[in-house]
């Protein structure tokens, strides 16, 4: 049971716990399709307070919200809040969570989401904090892979670019681990996964886990992309330099499997060639558009809708 429950890491969550989301958004996806209203969440309020850029994630979690019948608050920047005038966040996060009845935050600091969590007493979502977690993007990858592959167990997920800064691919290696895909982790030298992550998965769920540094696709049923975290870097020219030498081409594409499905987070920058949108391969805008049903289920679990 997810009600009243914050979800800030996919640690968080027993395997139950996942199964039960997938099969709530895969129920949110069908009534979307139908066009009638859903409004199993009317009278709730949720608060949306994203403290670093974001379009996908703080889009869809305001459109889930809608979809589902709750009421939106937002804070749209730092600089128009209160905590231009020197407020501490814990001060901001006790004002919000009187307001409202579930919190999503996205914050650069690591921790962020969790020290929210342990101040507010309504249910805190992390939306991403720092290069830590990212536990609904994950929740959504899951989904879009069941939902284009019919399963998890037996795939072979290539995760493809920056593993060491990129927080999507921390959650979304311990997801796959925890379902039985086979994992190769592909990223250029100096921005490998962390041991210490590789070795939990491992550890915990017998994970299969490859690395290696060529950007060799053949063996994929799915390629999982991510950028160069250029923002994370402490010297931007080495970011650069990574960004323009590590990039999947059309010919990377060269004996690939023929129904290799391309997922990315976004945004893409340069790790794709923009040819790769044009092929049957990129799924991406797909996955980007599921982030609205598994939403939709996350708030409705944790809301006991």
């Amino acid at each position: 049971m997810l009600h009243g429950k914050d979800l800030v890491s996919i640690r968080d969550l027993e395997k139950g716990d996942i199964e039960l989301i997938l099969r709530r958004a895969a129920e949110m996806d069908k009534a979307l399709g139908t066009g009638k209203p859903i409004e199993i969440l009317k009278r709730k309020i949720v608060a949306t307070l994203f403290f670093e850029p974001s379009t996908r994630t703080k889009m869809s979690f305001q459109t889930a919200a809608k979809r589902v019948g709750a009421q939106i608050i937002n804070l749209t920047s730092v600089e128009s809040s209160s905590l231009k005038k020197g407020e501490t966040l814990a001060d901001t996060l006790r004002m919000v969570d009187g307001y409202s009845d579930l919190i999503v935050i996205r914050h650069a600091a690591e921790g962020a989401a969790r020290y929210a969590a342990e101040i507010c007493q309504r249910p805190v979502v992390n939306a991403g904090d720092g290069g830590n977690q990212h536990p609904t993007q994950t929740l959504l990858d899951l989904y879009t892979i069941t939902k284009m592959k019919g399963k998890l167990e037996g795939l072979s997920v290539y995760l493809v670019g920056d593993l060491k800064y990129a927080r999507t691919m921390r959650s979304l290696l311990y997801g796959l681990a925890m379902f039985g895909a086979d994992v190769t982790l592909v990223a250029p030298e100096g921005l490998e996964m962390n041991p210490g992550v590789i070795k939990e998965a491992k550890e915990r769920f017998g994970a299969k886990v490859r690395e290696h540094s060529a950007m060799e696709l053949g063996g994929a049923d799915v390629a999982y992309v991510c950028r160069i975290q250029k923002e994370r870097f402490a010297d931007p020219y080495e970011a650069e330099k990574v960004q323009k030498t590590f990039r999947i081409t059309m010919d990377a594409l060269r004996g690939v499997k023929d129904d290799l499905a391309i997922l990315h987070p976004l945004p893409k920058i340069d790790e794709m060639d923009p040819e790769i949108d044009k092929t049957k391969y990129a799924r991406y805008f797909e996955q980007a558009r599921l982030g609205v049903p598994v939403r939709m289920a996350i708030l409705a679990e944790i809301m006991g809708a």
